[in-house]
């Protein structure tokens, strides 16, 4: 399975003079904890709700000032070709929890850990589904509405 199989797409973002207000606001409109910084399609940094308690309001910075004044401009990131087991090594190496996604140098989506963990819980259903059926002798989904007949 491919990244781009599993992503999160498109990927939220905005520009480097977009506001510290404005990704805030755009993180909580999206119910996302980061936004990518793009510039003419291309990876420019990343702005987390980290940063922003951190480096924004803990560094007295004004909710006018720009993204890229306090963005992490060195951005970790993963193909979307790459195979899931790529990105699963690259969360594991550098310990970061998002990995923009790119074709080429275009921003194409992104993905999380918490991708991942929905895929884990996915693919434990399909394996688990067979089983509990067998082992409970009732078929997978809702139990059929009280008082339905099956009688033809």
């Amino acid at each position: 399975m491919k990244v781009s199989d599993v992503m999160t797409a498109p990927p939220v973002s905005i520009t480097p003079q977009a506001s510290l207000l404005d990704a805030t606001r755009r993180m909580n409109e999206c119910a996302v904890g980061s936004v990518l910084v793009v510039e003419g399609g291309e990876l420019r940094g990343i702005v987390t709700d980290r940063d922003l308690a951190i480096r924004g309001l803990g560094t007295d910075l004004g909710p006018g000032t720009p993204v890229d004044a306090m963005m992490s401009a060195v951005v970790v990131t993963v193909d979307a070709d790459a195979d899931l087991e790529t990105a699963y090594r690259t969360f594991r190496r550098t310990g970061v929890r998002r990995l923009p996604v790119l074709d080429g140098s275009r921003v194409v989506g992104m993905l999380t850990i918490d991708d991942l963990l929905l895929d884990v819980f996915r693919r434990l259903a399909d394996l688990l589904g067979p089983v509990a059926w067998s082992v409970l002798k009732e078929p997978p989904g809702p139990p059929p509405a009280t008082g339905a007949s099956c009688a033809s």
